[in-house]
């Protein structure tokens, strides 16, 4: 199971990429666990200065905007 964090203060792009990543995991059958981080100081825990963000198992993979959908499932199956 990946563990995926999604970074930011829970805005519409934030939402949507949420909804994205949980959209490609299920269409993959991949079995993810989405967590939202809203907490300013743990977003720039990670160095994320834009969001949303995006951390896979530990490891940032994205900042700032909605990422694409093809990158999301590049993220899923590496």
């Amino acid at each position: 199971m990946k563990r995926i964090k999604v970074l930011g203060s829970g805005c519409a792009n934030c939402v949507t990429t949420a909804k994205l990543i949980a959209t490609k995991a299920k269409d993959l059958g991949i079995e993810v666990d989405i967590e939202k981080v809203t907490d300013v100081a743990a977003i720039m825990g990670y160095g994320v200065m834009s969001t949303p963000g995006v951390v896979i198992d530990g490891k940032v993979v994205h900042a700032g905007g909605i990422p694409a959908a093809v990158a999301v499932e590049r993220w899923l199956r590496g």
